[in-house]
């Protein structure tokens, strides 16, 4: 039914009623101060506490390329050898190439969506405030809204899942008779983010989000040459890159790696990127993209295929453990694991940080006081409460779920895919009204029908693996 209905609006069969009254408040142009402000239609309008002090517009284009880098560019990367053992080198690589230029394309609509509704005086801070305006309330309360907060905060306790088992991987070089186990590991990261999740506005984190763009970049050419290394050595595995002989199992891994790398190129973000940027936005994200791309190509093409040449049908869920055989000794030297490990941790801090802004946004705006300082003991201590509680939360289920691999082609398959895939080219469709006999309308329809039908194969495939691995993991296993 869902899919019917996301083909049913590009196709841009029916019109969307606007509903401006006072709740227009989430599609505001904001500014530092909580009074009032001009939209070009002279109304008063404020911001909520969510808007005024987590989505603070300040930034430059560069801050939006951090940003836009960090979202992106994430250890999860490291999963695409085991993509590609699903895929083989044809499909592998064409699904990356193809992966980039839609997503690269979309990011692109939903900025010129975001800049035309700017310049009609109503600024959008908020992937569910664009649909509000644009799709109507209902998509946005129960459609848009919670697949973001779902996929995003799934993000979180993915890559709390992994920042515990970098820990862990760490420990086991050092101590291979270690008695602690993965959940111990996860709390620990868990702890560490307690402390970043109180840094109080997206904008904030710009220069973190700086240093994670150069730890991005130097974990990917680390686990590249790691690969390499191995993948010319005698320690190395035989390379085999036979897919499935089993119908059903190569069929939905393929569709499970197409979740995996649409996970990979996942953000969810834009309007709230696009928000942190100092009014006028135009062509800001745009140059930001180009930064972002430009990092994408070399990051994600590198520990690709790098890693499926070394370890083929056999990478692992997380190319990292690849570089250790499968009686604990390490392939490369132990130094450089831990290196890699290192850079790795440090960046997921960074990324879960960012990820964590849309549940950060909510809370404020549920518990904060616009009209109170920022920093008044009014505001600080629900917000070190509610984000404290928030952390909590990711970091048990974290610990209860050991299945990394898994958890990532699930968050693609029900929230990137639609976020990143289909609702830009919908949201493009019915704001600008492409003529239906011109090549972007078709283009766009074409876009969000083939992913549409992609991501509920990939849902599918998804669960079909969390049943399968559900047999041999249980709760707060030690993996």
């Amino acid at each position: 039914m869902l899919l019917k209905v996301i083909i049913f609006c590009s196709f841009s069969l029916f019109v969307c009623e606007r509903e401006m009254g006072t709740d227009s408040i989430n599609g505001a142009v904001q500014e530092e101060t909580i009074k009032a402000f001009s939209t070009t239609d002279h109304h008063k309008q404020h911001l909520d506490a969510g808007a005024l002090f987590v989505l603070k517009s300040k930034g430059s284009w560069w801050h939006s390329g951090y940003h836009l880098t960090t979202s992106i560019v994430a250890p999860s990367l490291l999963s695409l050898p085991y993509a590609f053992a699903s895929l083989g080198w044809t499909a592998g690589v064409l699904s990356l190439v193809i992966g980039a230029i839609v997503t690269f394309y979309s990011y692109n609509l939903i900025s010129l969506v975001l800049e035309h509704h700017a310049e009609l005086g109503h600024r959008h801070l908020r992937f569910r405030d664009m649909a509000y305006d644009v799709l109507g309330p209902r998509w946005s309360r129960y459609y848009v809204g919670p697949i973001q907060f779902t996929a995003c905060y799934g993000t979180v306790v993915g890559f709390h899942l992994l920042g515990g088992q970098c820990l862990k991987a760490i420990y086991v070089l050092w101590n291979s008779d270690g008695t602690m186990k993965l959940y111990e590991f996860v709390v620990i990261f868990g702890v560490f983010m307690l402390i970043l999740a109180q840094i109080p506005s997206f904008h904030s984190l710009r220069y973190m989000n700086l240093v994670s763009l150069v730890l991005c970049l130097f974990y990917s050419a680390s686990a590249a040459a790691a690969s390499i290394y191995i993948g010319n050595s005698s320690k190395g595995p035989h390379k085999n890159y036979s897919l499935s002989s089993n119908d059903e199992t190569r069929i939905f891994g393929i569709f499970n790696a197409m979740a995996i790398i649409s996970t990979t190129f996942g953000n969810g973000i834009i309007p709230e990127i696009q928000a942190t940027l100092a009014p006028p936005t135009k062509g800001k994200m745009f140059k930001g993209l180009c930064i972002c791309y430009a990092v994408i190509i070399v990051t994600f093409l590198s520990v690709s295929v790098s890693g499926y040449w070394a370890f083929g049908n056999k990478a692992s869920a997380l190319v990292l453990s690849n570089f250790i055989d499968h009686d604990g000794n390490p392939l490369v030297p132990r130094w450089f694991i831990m290196m890699i490990n290192i850079f790795t941790i440090l960046q997921l801090s960074a990324v879960s940080a960012v990820y964590l802004q849309p549940t950060n946004e909510v809370l404020e705006r549920v518990f904060a006081d616009p009209t109170r300082s920022e920093f008044s003991a009014r505001n600080v201590i629900p917000r070190a409460i509610s984000r404290s509680i928030s952390v909590i939360l990711a970091t048990t289920i974290a610990a209860m779920l050991p299945f990394f691999g898994d958890i990532n082609a699930m968050i693609g398959a029900f929230g990137f895919l639609p976020l990143d895939f289909v609702l830009p080219v919908v949201l493009y469709n019915l704001t600008f009204k492409p003529s239906k006999q011109s090549p972007l309308f078709w283009l766009n329809s074409s876009i969000a029908v083939i992913f549409s039908a992609v991501g509920v194969i990939a849902a599918v495939a998804a669960l079909r693996q969390i049943s399968l691995d559900a047999k041999t993991y249980k709760l707060f296993a030690n993996v």
